[in-house]
């Protein structure tokens, strides 16, 4: 077993024994007796527990039936050890195309049916949630690895049972217990993230500010708050960070932290939390009721949750979301994808809410790192040095690479490029960790005008962010390239027939007198000298069709290191 801690992997290996149970009745007796065998012989566990569990800790809590894996399965061990995040990228597995357990219509009568019960007064929230299935061969181990490298989530765990393997890329922290502090982070409102760093302030800002997440935040901490107190010290449960937007790779996330104090064990703490309330709804009992009419297959491992306890008494468990089941026998993966109903919740806004939270079961890793290519002159040095930095800085921020501008400027400053002539193109390369390595190549036999390009053969993909920073993951431009070979450049243009950029440069056309540069948003790279020149009005913004720069009186591209190049259509 694998679990993510502070940017670690805690590996689990050779159990010295195994205890799980299919029996609602054994749930109880099971969690006694790991946290016996964990304090007297010293031992870890670490497993899971399923949302079916649920009527274990309380009888009035109601599930479905027909859970392929056990109730609770953890493994008692006598130590764990520490494996560094990165285990490389690999493609040792299969999966096939999902599909969801429920139509479009069916999502839509469920919502339509929680809405008519919140009228009725017997609820105020649901989570209602489905699975999407596909075929699945190979490792499921590396599709684990995969998925943490594109999700990067805090509470990721990975389980193999033999009959089952799970891939849990969770967010979400349901309960962490250390020196009898108990600390929940609830997690309820999603946004998808921006293609830019200005537009994630504007989405993530606007998450923040939203009433109806704002509503349900509160709704569930409430709930959160009630389940604490059942074995809190009186007066120790506090809210100590509200409506936090956590960055993830796709999605903004709102969370709110509850902590308290509890001489509680292992065993009455599930016994108070499970399943967590970010999952079910509010009330609790009514919601599981309306979730188990309406839901048509159970959740298994989704929504219950995975995590470990050690001998020193601290216990770390996630919610488990964002996760895949594999049926080995069966050669078959499930995902489940949900989110909370309340009253004013839209039916196709919450449609695309699960769509967006389903979108890591279809992203593969992308390797990259950012650069920056700049002119440097022998008696001028950096041209538009600030302008580079900036939006490297602001990529960093976007794609979370460690960035010390500082000493990036000391190793710019101490730079000087060999056999330069009249100046030089240098190469900034900065990698995920920080690492920042510099190259150059004298500006000598480029051609600068009078270039022959053409229209790309296909379509840029405008939410591709790659298009929007600067990255060696550059396949989008080394195709266009690769598909006119004889051309000085290739013009590229989205979807909606707009002009973007070419695969060196931003795009200037003169039209009616006006030099004019298509928008960022029509999906391209912010350039620096394109800045230089909008904020010296030298040109200005203005979408550009396919058709209009066939009839366009000049074609220039522009870039930091070439400055102004003629170009015509060939």
């Amino acid at each position: 077993m694998l679990f993510r801690d502070k940017k670690k992997l805690i590996e689990f290996t050779n159990p010295v024994e195994v205890v799980q149970t299919d029996e609602v009745g054994d749930v109880g007796d099971c969690l006694r007796y790991i946290e016996k065998r964990v304090k007297q012989d010293k031992l870890y566990a670490a497993g899971f527990i399923t949302y079916e569990a649920a009527p274990a800790f309380d009888k009035a809590l109601t599930v479905l039936t027909g859970n392929e894996l056990p109730l609770v399965w953890f493994g008692l061990y006598y130590d764990k050890k520490h494996i560094v995040q990165s285990h490389g990228v690999g493609s040792d597995y299969f999966t096939g195309e999902w599909s969801p357990t429920v139509s479009h219509m069916e999502y839509g009568r469920a919502i339509s049916k929680i809405k008519d019960y919140i009228v009725a007064g017997d609820t105020y929230q649901v989570n209602y949630t489905f699975r999407l299935r596909a075929d699945f061969a190979g490792d499921p181990r590396q599709l684990f690895f995969n998925l943490q490298e594109v999700q990067q989530a805090e509470y990721a765990a990975f389980v193999d049972i033999g009959s089952h393997a799970i891939c849990s890329i969770s967010p979400e922290l349901f309960f962490e217990l250390e020196d009898q502090c108990l600390v929940s982070k609830p997690m309820k409102g999603t946004c998808p993230r921006g293609k830019t760093l200005e537009q994630d302030r504007v989405f993530s800002h606007a998450l923040f500010c939203s009433e109806k997440n704002r509503a349900e935040n509160i709704m569930i901490v409430d709930m959160v708050r009630n389940d604490m107190g059942k074995i809190a010290e009186i007066g120790s449960v506090q809210v100590k960070r509200h409506f936090e937007i956590e960055k993830h790779p796709y999605v903004f996330q709102m969370t709110t932290t509850v902590e308290s104090k509890t001489e509680g064990s292992f065993f009455k703490v599930m016994q108070a939390l499970f399943p967590c309330a970010s999952i079910t709804g509010a009330p609790k009992v009514r919601s599981m009721q309306i979730i188990n009419e309406l839901e048509s297959t159970p959740r298994g491992v989704y929504t219950g949750c995975i995590g470990y306890l050690t001998p020193n008494g601290q216990a770390r468990f996630n919610v488990a979301i964002r996760t895949i089941t594999i049926n080995k026998s069966s050669c078959m993966a499930e995902y489940g994808v949900g989110g909370g109903i309340v009253w004013d919740s839209e039916m196709e806004e919450e449609y695309r809410e699960c769509l967006t939270k389903a979108e890591i079961i279809y992203r593969k890793p992308e390797m990259f790192n950012l650069f920056e290519s700049m002119l440097w002159q022998p008696e001028k040095g950096f041209y538009l040095l600030e302008n580079h930095l900036d939006r490297l800085r602001d990529s960093a921020e976007y794609y979370a690479f460690k960035l010390d501008l500082e000493q990036i400027k000391k190793m710019l400053e101490n730079y000087k490029p060999d056999n330069t002539g009249e100046g030089a193109k240098v190469r900034l390369i900065v990698d995920k960790a920080g690492n920042a390595t510099i190259d150059s190549q004298p500006l000598i036999g480029v051609k600068s005008n009078n270039l022959k390009i053409c229209l790309a053969r296909n379509a840029v993909d405008v939410e591709n962010t790659f298009l929007y920073h600067k990255t060696t993951q550059r396949q989008v431009y080394e195709n266009a390239i690769k598909e006119c070979p004889d051309y000085d450049d290739v013009i590229l243009w989205n979807e909606r027939k707009e002009i973007t950029e070419s695969t060196r440069a931003n795009v200037v056309v003169l039209m009616n007198g006006r030099k004019i540069t298509p928008p960022i948003e029509c999906g391209l790279l912010a350039g620096t000298f394109r800045r230089h020149l909008l904020e010296s009005r030298d040109i200005e913004e203005g979408i550009i069709s396919v058709d209009e720069i066939k009839r366009a009186e000049q074609i220039f591209l522009i870039n930091s290191v070439r400055g102004w190049m003629e170009a015509h259509l060939g």
